[in-house]
């Protein structure tokens, strides 16, 4: 991989979690440059501890009720959904997530893999969701287009996101854990050295355990939903916020990459406990996808918050009568761009509120 700016000083690295984070020990040579935000899900009483020598900022659900207010309804407790409410307090222009189940990985030469050096690159680099190239990633070193690829098109688009994958556990569904628990992903036998943009008009499963975006082209629209405590549904938050997204991104002309960089993903979650968590979603979907695949944003939706509350309006609209949750699903997203909004105002507003004295440290 060649290099590229590492961005330290531009990217924020959000963790959710209910456990001590030993697990950065083995991330430290790549992650201790970078400032991170971790979300504590859970008893807030429970004292999590990071290792000594990492730049960091902890936030648990007594913070988030005294950060939102009201509009701490929006964040999901008990689930890993909660990573987005560090999504909504980085002032970074880039992001990279993790779970804590999630380690180095490496490559068939026995190389460690820097996944977040990957992931920089996908984001810096242009994305071709509007005529898929058969050598993949176009940009990647050793790569180029190929014989009938229009050079009108040549050019790409801006990334807003870039979806890595795992090795060693799948990122399986219940009945599928079921009825493949052996199942790996290893580096010897699956392990596929590529970067593809993802289609125009075509959604996929976004994974939040290994991914990065641009916070300051599609910030708005990653919000992980609700679920977990109090909800009928859980394990749908990343995937909720990629569909949002993808729809979101094929409407604004953004790009949304796949494959590299692989983490090790080190532990199998029970299936019995993830079947009663999905059992509704595995229904919903069926309902959900056509809904997504269906959605023409109007042009007047211009901006990712405008193309968000449009989207909020249509779940209410055609998803409300598949469940009630999806009623309040809808609410929940209209005040998480309120909270988005709110803490992240448009430079010259920001400028104003500044100049009035009621800028908040």
């Amino acid at each position: 991989m060649a290099p590229v700016a590492d961005l330290k000083d531009e990217l924020d690295i959000v963790i959710p979690t209910i456990r001590n984070l030993d697990f950065l020990e083995q991330w430290r040579p790549f992650f201790q440059p970078y400032h991170l935000i971790i979300v504590q899900d859970g008893d807030p009483s429970n004292a999590i501890q990071v290792p000594n020598g990492f730049d960091y900022e902890l936030y648990n659900r007594n913070h988030v009720n005294k950060v939102l207010g009201p509009k701490a309804s929006c964040i999901s407790f008990k689930d890993s959904a909660c990573r987005c409410f560090g999504f909504l307090v980085s002032k970074k222009k880039y992001i990279f997530t993790i779970d804590d189940d999630c380690f180095v990985a490496k490559d068939p030469s026995g190389k460690e893999i820097n996944a977040l050096a990957q992931h920089i690159q996908n984001l810096l680099k242009p994305s071709t969701p509007l005529f898929f190239n058969t050598l993949y990633d176009p940009f990647a070193e050793g790569a180029d287009f190929v014989r009938g690829y229009p050079f009108s098109l040549r050019e790409g688009v801006s990334t807003a996101i870039s979806h890595g994958l795992w090795l060693n556990i799948p990122d399986y569904d219940a009945p599928t854990q079921l009825v493949k628990p052996r199942e790996r992903n290893t580096s010897s036998s699956r392990y596929v050295d590529a970067v593809m943009t993802i289609p125009k008009g075509t959604l996929f499963p976004m994974c939040g355990m290994n991914l990065a975006f641009d916070r300051e082209l599609i910030g708005p629209a990653m919000y992980f939903g609700l679920m977990g405590d109090g909800q009928p549904i859980g394990r749908y938050d990343d995937m909720w916020a990629g569909w949002c997204a993808k729809v979101i991104c094929d409407h604004l002309g953004l790009g949304v990459k796949t494959g590299l960089p692989y983490i090790w993903h080190s532990k199998a979650s029970n299936p019995f406990v993830n079947l009663k968590k999905e059992y509704k979603g595995i229904y919903w979907q069926e309902d959900m996808i056509p809904f997504f695949q269906s959605i023409v944003l109007p042009k007047e939706c211009k901006t990712v918050q405008e193309c968000y509350i449009e989207l909020a309006k249509r779940v209410k609209d055609k998803l409300g009568p598949v469940d009630p949750y999806f009623q309040k699903l809808g609410d929940a997203m209209v005040t998480w761009i309120e909270a988005w909004n709110e803490l992240n105002p448009p430079p010259q507003t920001a400028a104003l509120a500044h100049t009035n004295g009621v800028e908040k440290n």
